[in-house]
């Protein structure tokens, strides 16, 4: 059946592809605890067999993102801007996908907290060798976190290259106009 197979790409396609959001707050269900929020992914791909099995998941991947193991027993709410963040972070994480979508991670955190994320997901993106699509406005950080930029403007693509290129010669007025507002 061919609604069957599509159904299966597309869960498989779904674990493989995360998506982290700009504002933690709205992305995580304030009814929900930390365990079950980052649980959920474990629950829908049938990973672990037992919640006992689940937890010790959730445990380990709190701790690669920084936060105690207790923080699986708490909501949303009890938690900053931050570390909501890296509870998003931990929901992606649990399904070992290949590819994390970031949609302006950063932007609703103070510069100290910024910086401790961007930090957090170099680490990460190394020792799980993960590809990042990093959205920003903010070049400092897609200069710090980027390989590569592509650069749009109404939707449409200006300018793509590596990042030292594009930083040191940008070839669109677009892009120079970009980089001189923020330099």
């Amino acid at each position: 059946n061919n609604i069957n197979i599509n159904k299966k790409k597309s869960k498989k396609y779904k674990k493989n592809m995360q998506f982290v959001f700009q504002d933690p707050y709205f992305s995580l269900s304030p009814r929900l605890s930390i365990f079950q929020i980052i649980a959920e992914g474990l629950i829908i791909h049938n990973i672990g067999k037992s919640n006992e099995d689940r937890r010790i998941l959730v445990r380990d991947i709190l701790k690669d993102v920084g936060l105690d193991k207790d923080s699986m027993y708490k909501y949303p709410h009890e938690f900053s801007g931050g570390q909501r963040q890296r509870i998003a972070i931990a929901r992606c994480l649990i399904l070992k996908p290949e590819l994390i979508i970031l949609d302006e991670p950063t932007s609703a955190l103070d510069m100290n907290t910024q910086m401790q994320i961007i930090k957090l997901l170099l680490k990460l993106q190394k020792d799980r060798k993960l590809t990042y699509i990093f959205i920003s406005h903010d070049l400092n950080i897609i200069k710090a976190i980027s390989d590569k930029i592509l650069v749009m403007k109404n939707g449409r693509k200006v300018e793509y290259g590596d990042t030292e290129n594009i930083f040191a010669k940008p070839k669109d007025k677009y892009t120079k106009s970009l980089l001189d507002s923020t330099l």
